[in-house]
This record gives C-alpha cells, sequence and structure tokens, in this order.
C-alpha cells in the first residue's frame, strides 16, 4: 500500500475534473451514467456489500478504494452480472439491470477487465480483440453459413476497429500476430483493455489495472488512463491499491471497509479523511 503522501516536494496530485467540471462535483443521478441504490450482498451469514449507495457522473474517473477484502470486486461482479445482489438497485442509462446476464450487461455498454489477466493465451493479440465486439456483431450464424456478403464485410471492419484499438493501447502491429501469452505483463495488461474497448462501452470498470507492474509500467498505465477518458469521452471506474495512481487520476473516490461505503469525495477530501486513515493505517495513525 503506498502511503496517501505523495513523494517530498512534489506538487500535490491534481483531479482532473476542471473548475466547472461535472465531473468535479459531487455525484447527481440526474448526470450519471451508473446509480447503485442500498446495494447488499449476502454470502450465508456473510455481508460482504451492505448499504451500498453510489454514482459515477458521465466522462468521470471514480476510483473505488479500500483494504483487502474491503468488499470491492464483489461490488464489480454485481455490476457486471456475474453476481446478483441481496437486496437494493443497480442502474445503467435508466435501465435496470437486476436480473440481467453478463453479456446482456456488456450490450448495455459496460466493459470490464479482471484482477487476474483473463486473456485468450493461445489465441493471437489481434484475435483476442476482435473477440471484444463480438457482442455488436450483427450477424446470425445462418448468414456466415451461406457466406453472405454481409458477415465478411463485417469481419473486415471488426479487424480494423480491433487494429485500431490496440495502436491506442500502444501495442504496435508487429504484435497482432503474436500469441497473447507471449507478451510482457504489462502488455498482456494493455490487450486486455484493449479487448474491453471492443466491446463499445460507455463505462470501464478497470480491477486493479496496475497490479504487478513496475514504476515505469504503472506510470504509463496512469497516462493512459486519463487519455481514455480524454479520448473516448467514456467513465471509467477502477478498483486500484496504488494511492499515487488514486490520487493523481481520479475525480472521485469512494472508500469500502468491511463491506461498507466509510467515505467518498475528492482526491484532497479522501486523503484527509480520519475514517480512511483508520482503516488502512490502524487507529493509531489518528490519535
Amino acid at each position: 500500500m503506498t502511503a496517501f503522501t505523495d513523494d517530498p516536494g512534489a506538487s500535490p496530485p491534481t483531479a482532473p475534473g476542471a473548475e466547472g467540471d461535472p465531473a468535479a462535483a459531487p455525484p447527481d443521478e440526474r448526470g450519471s451514467i451508473l446509480v447503485v441504490r442500498n446495494l447488499t450482498k449476502r454470502f450465508g451469514g456473510l455481508v460482504a456489500n451492505r448499504d451500498i449507495s453510489f454514482s459515477i457522473p458521465r466522462r468521470s474517473i471514480v476510483s473505488l478504494i479500500g483494504p483487502n477484502g474491503a468488499g470491492k470486486t464483489t461490488f464489480f461482479n454485481q455490476l457486471t452480472g456475474m453476481m446478483q445482489p441481496s437486496e437494493g438497485e443497480i442502474e445503467l442509462n435508466g435501465v435496470r439491470t437486476l436480473g440481467l446476464l453478463p453479456h446482456q450487461i456488456v450490450e448495455l455498454g459496460v466493459g470490464r477487465t479482471y484482477q487476474n489477466i483473463r486473456l485468450f493465451n493461445d489465441m493471437t493479440v489481434l484475435a483476442n480483440v476482435m473477440v471484444g465486439h463480438h457482442v455488436r456483431m450483427k450477424s446470425q450464424w445462418y448468414e456466415a453459413i451461406l457466406h453472405l456478403p454481409k458477415v465478411f464485410a463485417e469481419e473486415e471492419a471488426t479487424e480494423a476497429r480491433a487494429r485500431e484499438l490496440l495502436e491506442l493501447v500502444g501495442l504496435s502491429k508487429r504484435y497482432e500476430n503474436e500469441l497473447a501469452r507471449h507478451l510482457p505483463y504489462g502488455d498482456q495488461r494493455r490487450l486486455e483493455v484493449a479487448r474491453a474497448l471492443a466491446s463499445e462501452p460507455q463505462l470501464l470498470l478497470l480491477d486493479e489495472p496496475t497490479a504487478g507492474m513496475n514504476p515505469g509500467e504503472t506510470a504509463r498505465m496512469t497516462q493512459f488512463i486519463g487519455r481514455l477518458r480524454r479520448e473516448l469521452g467514456i467513465a471509467i471506474l477502477l478498483i486500484e491499491h496504488d494511492m499515487k495512481v488514486v490520487m493523481g487520476v481520479s475525480d472521485r473516490i469512494t472508500v469500502l471497509d468491511y463491506g461498507e461505503k466509510i467515505a467518498e469525495g475528492d482526491p484532497d477530501e479522501i486523503r484527509r479523511n480520519p475514517k480512511v486513515i483508520e482503516a488502512y493505517l490502524g487507529k493509531q495513525a489518528t490519535t
């Protein structure tokens, strides 16, 4: 866990939301792409998430942080349909998603990466990204059997878009025919982001995107996350343990501890919050 303060002499991180930018203001459901109300998830007698209300403004970068075991990935799994909440509501663009399957939520505009990389290791880099676009393809199986021209046109368009996304994430053309498992770790992370972007999300969920990276890779990924918002106009929700990344890229931060939301605010507010300091550093840190 990185300390809440930056290196001595370094300029304090500035949240991307500029003055007057809605992303820098407190969340308002009316301008939010995602709204969560009173979300609770129980596993028998264990409560992993308890009564969490949460929203993400459009074109914002929001971080979800908390100690290990705070319920962050469980929260992600409910947003993406991999788990169903015990109580509460989730709305994406005003559409209730409870009961929907994961691929239906992807169709509504949610893309995701995972804490542990989940690439198709024995497929090429290009094919991995093309798989991500499958949910947006319109051709039917019988049209493929009949070899209709529209099928080939759609395949060509998907391949072209996959190459654009590889360029966006910094993987040059020379990598596209490599097997995914042959890429260095940092490039595998970037490939997973490209595959998630291929589904054309309006909201991108990144689960520990800098986990296992060296400082140089972490710095490049941090810059890249900000670039995604600027160039694609999407909202981003990330789980991240590196506080330098969180404080440097986030418009707003929500903090979980033992499954409950204990704080929410901009980076400066979170940096000074006694409950957050206690959750990460222990009660003695606040006395």
